[in-house]
């Protein structure tokens, strides 16, 4: 497509950056073509549409189309723009955490169905917290104070970030560690969450977009052989972090939800829990699990 007199109309960019994103196989091009304009001209959607016939400065048409070309490279959106929506909170996101999936709320909601004061007033922990979506939203929403662990000191600067970024330094902990390994034998939480890494080697080989396996970190999506690694380690420092009456809610893989229910059932005396549910997501696939520990 020519520019008209030089100069893009916003109209022509979007309809450029559209056919572009199709032709390089992203699979919603029209949706990111409007996200990347609207990043880099500083306008809503509808104003896109409003100002379609206005044309793009220099600068702005040079930012465009270099945000376009990463996007053509399968780069994500989100690390091309620097930040994700969840929750309908915006996060700081970078190559370092793995972008939030909207899958994930459905954790929130879980623990948010759950009486106000149950988890309260002692720390939680979230496992694997990464960028730290689900420990800050766990603070605004439910006020609750959390410990936010990761492995990854990279990941937790980008979590740090984003506690700054909503206020919730105070109510929030960061702790760098492989999963409870930090904590002595008589810690223990009322509520644990988890988003571990649970992508089994097979599918990080083969059966993952470009978006993922090209610029995902590797740390927080392989799960090992099975996919079920970390998973597994998680499930057998439960019965002695988790207190009597508490809650862990963890997202599992897809089809994951038969094998976890027989590690849980397998990994411990059978009176330790109260229950175990594996959650099902709006698909109708296997998502969460939740354990209640007995009193």
């Amino acid at each position: 497509m020519q520019r008209s007199q030089g100069a893009w109309k916003i109209s022509d960019l979007l309809e450029h950056a559209a056919s572009m994103l199709s032709e390089a196989g992203v699979d919603t091009p029209h949706t990111d073509a409007e996200r990347l304009l609207e990043n880099c001209l500083e306008m809503s959607r509808t104003e896109l549409y409003l100002r379609a016939e206005n044309t793009v400065g220099a600068a702005q048409e040079r930012r465009c189309l270099a945000m376009l070309k990463r996007r053509c490279g399968r780069e994500p959106l989100a690390y091309i723009t620097g930040e994700c929506e969840f929750w309908s909170y915006a996060f700081e996101v970078n190559p370092a955490v793995l972008i939030p999936r909207p899958e994930t709320e459905l954790l929130i909601e879980r623990v948010a169905r759950q009486n106000g004061n149950r988890y309260g007033p002692g720390k939680c922990l979230d496992l694997c917290c990464g960028s730290g979506v689900i420990a800050i939203v766990l603070a605004l929403e439910l006020d609750l104070e959390v410990i936010a662990l990761d492995i990854s000191r990279e990941a937790l600067e980008v979590c740090r970030s984003n506690c700054v970024r909503h206020g919730v330094e105070n109510k929030v902990q960061l702790v760098e560690a492989n999963l409870t390994s930090c904590f002595t034998e008589h810690t223990q939480f009322t509520l644990i969450t988890a988003n571990p890494p649970y992508v089994s080697r097979t599918e990080m080989e083969s059966g993952l977009q470009p978006e993922v396996i090209d610029f995902e970190p590797c740390l927080a999506l392989d799960g090992g052989h099975d996919g079920l690694q970390l998973i597994k380690a998680i499930v057998a420092a439960l019965p002695a972090v988790l207190a009597p009456g508490g809650d862990l809610f963890m997202e599992i893989g897809a089809d994951q939800g038969a094998a976890v229910m027989r590690l849980l059932r397998e990994s411990a005396c059978a009176d330790l829990y109260q229950f175990i549910d594996i959650i099902k997501d709006y698909g109708g696939r296997d998502r969460l699990v939740q354990v209640r520990k007995n009193i």
